[in-house]
């Protein structure tokens, strides 16, 4: 199927229903139903109600909350950064980017020179990057945005791991002049993009328009919202704060009654959510993972395939990817739900800053089914035979057990701890992050 006629169409969408932006466990209720986090010491200061400043912001955000929504589904780096770097290019007020992994050349030189192009005419431009995932160059992203004129910083740099913070941002997010959004799982750099026949990183993002991008916008400013007629559902979470993502997916998986998608490429559940698949394909659900045949990160396929014997057992079809590297975090229920983002289903996106999108939008949902169906279609099926072979038994099984295992006791405690110590979920500000701490990752 070509990519073209699977994920570029637009599609408006009337909104029904009531839709929630989630932020901060932990965090302070401003009597409006909405949790906002606490503004931390030298945060960056928005303009006061009475201000013209204000009521400029007034009359933009009542014409953004009434603006139609529309959501597309975009196929990898190749479709989805010209759609941002032309978001960047158009903006007129400010620009938002988070992202864990950005590189300094390639694509990355790109988004630097289009987002020092808008600090220069006067856009109010925020970036967040990863200490962790920016390791290799971010020092030097951050100081050539800074000299272009752009607020920009590293979200716990490697040195922070010295005095305990290990908290990673591992979300993927644009807004631009509370417009436009771009969610997802994609990082910025020249992987994603396919070159000759070597395919990009198998990804996906949602450009999102409509009321929803101006709730993320005060969601960032920490300002009351308002529910708002949608059919996307957006959920950021802090440090800790993943628990509350993995229970949206237990939720869609109790309540397939005909098919569940899955295709996550660092696929290391807990035995909750172990438990919900199996259950689903034993009630008669089919249930089909697509799931990485090659990974960037070592031992993460051997702690995977020691999955393969107890979920198969249970009727669970699983296929996988060999075509790239995937990277996607997507999954589809009944082919009326699509559920996306930077989520991985691990236990290390129970602790680091994350996000998730859900939408109930059925052609945009099909969309999403179709990207899953492709790729099965082009990878490979896995067998009982081929997981209960001796080498799988005696010597893969046990070193995946022994990953698994260390992996979710690092991630639980931490996660457990973050939780404990109840730190502000989506505090982001360029002069004051309130959200430190978590567990480090190299998982993205």
């Amino acid at each position: 199927m070509a990519k073209s006629n699977v994920i570029r169409r637009r599609h408006r969408i009337a909104g029904r229903g009531e839709s929630a932006v989630r932020d901060a466990e932990g965090s302070a209720d401003t009597g409006s139903g909405v949790r906002l986090a606490p503004e931390p010491p030298g945060a960056m200061k928005w303009p006061e109600a009475k201000s013209p400043a204000a009521s400029v912001a007034l009359k933009v955000g009542s014409r953004l909350a009434s603006a139609p929504e529309s959501v597309e589904l975009l196929d990898g780096g190749e479709q989805a950064y010209p759609r941002m770097l032309r978001a960047i290019t158009r903006a007129h007020r400010s620009v938002h980017l988070e992202v864990y992994a950005f590189a300094p050349s390639g694509v990355g030189a790109r988004f630097v020179e289009a987002l020092g192009q808008a600090a220069a005419r006067g856009v109010a431009v925020q970036v967040l990057i990863d200490g962790w995932g920016s390791a290799l160059g971010g020092r030097g992203v951050v100081a050539a945005l800074r000299k272009a004129g752009c607020a920009a910083r590293i979200h716990n740099p490697l040195s922070e791991l010295l005095v305990g913070r290990f908290g990673r941002n591992h979300r993927k997010l644009l807004l631009v002049d509370d417009e436009v959004a771009f969610l997802g799982g994609i990082n910025i750099g020249d992987e994603n993009v396919g070159e000759g026949v070597r395919l990009g990183w198998a990804d996906l993002a949602l450009e999102i328009h409509g009321p929803q991008c101006l709730r993320l916008g005060q969601m960032i400013r920490r300002e009351p919202q308002l529910p708002v007629d949608s059919k996307l559902r957006l959920s950021v979470c802090g440090l800790g704060g993943g628990w509350r993502l993995r229970r949206r997916y237990l939720e869609a998986f109790a309540g397939a009654r005909d098919r569940i998608h899955v295709a996550h490429g660092y696929f290391l559940p807990d035995p909750g959510v172990v438990r919900a698949l199996t259950a689903a394909a034993r009630r008669g659900v089919e249930v089909r993972l697509l799931l990485a045949g090659r990974s960037d990160i070592l031992f993460a396929r051997a702690a995977t395939r020691s999955l393969y014997r107890h979920l198969l057992g249970a009727g669970v079809r699983i296929h996988e990817w060999n075509g790239s590297v995937l990277h996607a975090k997507v999954a589809t229920v009944d082919g009326r739900r699509l559920l996306v983002g930077s989520f991985n289903l691990d236990p290390f996106s129970l602790a680091n800053l994350e996000a998730l999108v859900e939408v109930d939008d059925l052609h945009v949902v099909e969309q999403g089914e179709a990207w899953i169906q492709d790729h099965f279609a082009r990878s490979r099926v896995m067998t009982s035979v081929e997981a209960g072979s001796r080498v799988h038994r005696w010597l893969l099984d046990p070193l995946g057990r022994l990953v698994a295992r260390l992996a979710d006791t690092i991630g639980r405690v931490i996660a457990s701890r973050r939780r404990r110590q109840s730190s502000p979920d989506y505090a982001f500000s360029l002069l004051g992050l309130g959200a430190t701490g978590g567990v480090a990752s190299a998982w993205p």
